[in-house]
């Protein structure tokens, strides 16, 4: 017991300096959103950008042309990348849409939530392209967050969702996405 203690309490003597203090604040924030709100946001978002990856791994080669059509940019660089597909776009709107109505959203409201996801995710593959990292690399927090945003940003106003309970979501979807691409990463390398 006093060991736990001593995790718990100390973080708060040694202020933003502790990475634990962190993790503390948001496990205190995590106590005050609804648990079923919280899972069922998580899986939607994890529909939302799981869809293309999955779509890819399932189709293979089959309808993958980029959806920047190849462009480059002055810079000389894509405009999102070779992973950006249209075909993935779609599965992801679709996807969600689908799955919307299990956790008591609309199809309309469904596909919007993976329409905003993707813009996130796009935005992310534009500044990754600008900062010259190759299609396909992994930036933890560019990669997570602008996907996660966007669409929690967009419900925020139909669930009353406050500001800390968001940023709360997003840190656990983070985390769950950064484990997730991990495992994936071992199980099919092909596909990272």
């Amino acid at each position: 017991m006093q060991n736990y203690m001593k995790l718990v309490l100390e973080p708060l003597f040694f202020g933003g300096k502790d990475p634990r203090t962190i993790i503390f604040l948001v496990l205190l924030e995590a106590g005050k959103i609804n648990p079923v709100d919280l899972i069922s946001l998580l899986l939607l978002l994890m529909v939302a950008n799981g869809a293309p990856v999955v779509t890819a791994f399932l189709l293979k080669d089959r309808f993958s042309g980029p959806l920047d059509g190849s462009l480059r940019l002055s810079d000389g660089h894509p405009l999102f990348g070779s992973s950006k597909t249209i075909r993935g776009i779609a599965a992801a709107i679709l996807t969600t849409a689908l799955i919307a109505p299990l956790f008591g959203f609309s199809l309309t409201t469904g596909a919007l939530f993976g329409f905003w996801a993707m813009a996130g995710d796009l935005v992310s593959s534009f500044i990754k392209r600008r900062l010259s990292l190759p299609s396909g690399a992994n930036v933890p927090g560019l990669d997570h967050i602008p996907e996660a945003f966007f669409p929690l940003c967009f419900l925020r106003s139909q669930m009353a969702i406050p500001w800390p309970n968001l940023a709360v979501i997003l840190l656990a979807f983070a985390l769950l996405d950064l484990f997730l691409w991990y495992l994936w990463g071992r199980l099919y390398p092909r596909f990272r």
